[in-house]
């Protein structure tokens, strides 16, 4: 009898040689299921660019408005929050673009950058899927280069549409260009960041954290870096969003500081491949620590196992948002030049211009206040990725009721939000205190961001009453989301009819400090978020709770 010899499936991991195979397919596959996240992430993009160049243009439509607006960039609060200001002796308006939005939009593909590859790589991995898919003739690396494919294409969508934004809005095709790249390149290197922390920790909220701390990290050094020197320093030179924004669009284009970010980008990509062949499928390069014998009591309960699973994400949107309101929160005392020379700022942002600080301060915390509505929104919608995990199933059989659970998780989330907004409020005044020396706005901005609470409240329990009711569209509330942020940003600038500005409850909201406290709006908005809360609750306790 002769016995004729198979060759092995190519990409068995079995030393055939084929660590890449597959990976073509796995791209298709992957590219595929984030066809829609990485088209709304384009969208959200190239819109946010082309408004923000109309609204600029209508703002600054004069030489002496531009140099204003350029005295108003060498505030060292300012340039953390944009950049170094570059050509603010001869600001133009290709200058603002670059210095105000450049920043933003790298924030944006690098938060995106690390959001998909995680997903794509240790999500994978520690829900089982990959183990399965390696069964079948994929090599060891085919899925971790699909990923960065993926991640890789959706920059470059992401940076195109940022780009067609810039040039159809008349800035110069070159510049444009290099614009664009520097938000791809950014995206790329948090990539790269993304497929290393997958690689040092087994899980996927691990991965993402260290990761977003990174992120963090570098805006915090560029910042810092910048003020020392405004045209940047050898210390923001330490920070990848330097490396970018260093390109100077508009102002003296070079193009060589994006040869930095790619170098670094495919270095962290080598080292990301170099630690997954050191570690087993499933485990991390740092050991998972053990932990206690038993639980403790608080996790007995819905809301203490609430408390745990969010407790991380609200330090984390906490110290952000506070460090983001004393800066801005800074900013209050130094714009009575700039609205002077300027009225027209006035009605871009709605502020009274016979008590600038007053009106500045009451519109800075209404803009701040999105962090804890996104952050309720997130917090609520995180009951359905429970569901899905099948996590729910096992706590209601452990004896909690679906009302319990629902309550509990909701109580965690609402004071967590309460004290959220609270610590925005006192950032918010700390800073009108370091320039005015006036100690009351703590106070008083604290508790003219605690009157937003109940429009907070409402937008989050139309969260929980889709996901009660029909979670499978719950994540359709971040159209609610996306307009209500769009009418506080832009609706002045846009003139957009009262009946769309109505829609959103921080229009109904008063306008603290130097507004009237009118606490009917605030009360009808306290009754539709209760009564949103009984909808969500009833639904739920009728609807099956299925995993997946």
């Amino acid at each position: 009898m002769t016995t004729t010899a198979t060759r092995p499936p190519l990409g068995v991991n079995d030393g055939s040689g084929q660590p890449w195979a597959a990976t073509g397919p796995l791209l298709r596959f992957a590219l595929r299921l984030d066809r829609v996240r990485i088209a709304v992430w384009a969208l959200a993009v190239g819109l946010l660019t082309a408004a923000t160049i109309v609204s600029l243009e209508t703002t600054y439509d004069s030489p002496d408005a531009l140099a204003a607006r350029g005295q108003l960039m060498s505030n060292p609060a300012t340039i953390m929050m944009t950049g170094p200001p570059f050509a603010v002796d001869d600001y133009t308006f290709g200058a603002m673009v670059a210095n105000e939005l450049s920043l933003w939009l790298f924030l944006a593909t690098a938060i995106m950058s690390i959001l998909l590859t995680v997903r794509h790589t240790r999500t994978e991995e520690e829900s089982g899927r990959l183990e399965v898919l390696r069964a079948l003739p994929v090599g060891r690396f085919a899925p971790a280069g699909a990923a960065a494919l993926t991640v890789t294409a959706a920059n470059l969508v992401v940076a195109a549409a940022a780009g067609a934004a810039l040039i159809t809005g008349g800035m110069a095709a070159p510049d444009s260009a290099a614009f664009a790249a520097g938000c791809a390149l950014t995206g790329l290197v948090f990539a790269a960041v993304a497929a290393v922390t997958a690689q040092l920790t087994e899980h996927a909220r691990g991965a993402t954290g260290l990761a977003m701390a990174v992120l963090a990290v570098a805006f915090l050094v560029r910042g810092i870096g910048d003020v020392i020197d405004h045209q940047g320093s050898w210390v923001s030179w330490l920070s990848p969003f330097a490396w970018a924004q260093q390109t100077r669009p508009y102002v003296d284009l070079r193009w060589w500081p994006l040869a930095v970010a790619l170098v670094a980008a495919v270095a962290l990509f080598a080292a990301a491949v170099l630690l997954a062949r050191h570690r087993d499928l499933g485990a991390g390069v740092r050991p998972a620590r053990p932990g206690p014998a038993a639980a403790s009591a608080g996790l007995l309960s819905p809301a203490g196992l609430a408390w745990r699973l969010l407790r991380g994400a609200f330090a984390a949107w906490s110290v952000g948002a506070f460090f983001f309101a004393v800066a801005f929160g800074a900013l209050a005392n130094s714009l009575e030049d700039a609205f002077a020379d300027v009225p027209e700022l006035g009605e871009w942002i709605a502020i009274d211009l016979a008590d600038i600080t007053t009106g500045f301060a009451a519109a800075i915390v209404s803009f701040l206040v999105v962090a804890p509505l996104v952050f309720t929104v997130t917090g609520v919608l995180r009951l359905r990725a429970e569901e899905e995990s099948g996590r729910t199933e096992a706590l209601l059989a452990t004896g909690s009721t679906r009302p319990g659970l629902l309550g509990g998780w909701v109580a965690v989330v609402a004071a967590q939000v309460a004290v959220m907004t609270a610590v925005i409020g006192a950032g918010a005044g700390l800073g009108v205190w370091t320039g005015t020396g006036e100690a009351r706005w703590v106070s008083d901005l604290t508790a003219a961001a605690l009157v937003y609470l109940p429009a907070v409240a409402l937008v989050g329990s139309v969260a929980l009453a889709l996901y009660g009711v029909a979670p499978r569209v719950a994540g359709l509330v971040w159209l609610l989301v996306v307009g209500v942020v769009l009418a506080l940003f832009l609706g002045e600038m846009l003139a957009l009819p009262a009946w769309v500005m109505d829609l959103s409850p921080l229009t109904h909201t008063p306008r603290l400090p130097g507004g009237e406290l009118d606490a009917w709006p605030l009360a009808v908005m306290g009754a539709g978020a209760l009564a949103l809360t009984a909808v969500g609750v009833a639904g739920f306790r009728r609807r099956d709770v299925v995993p997946g």
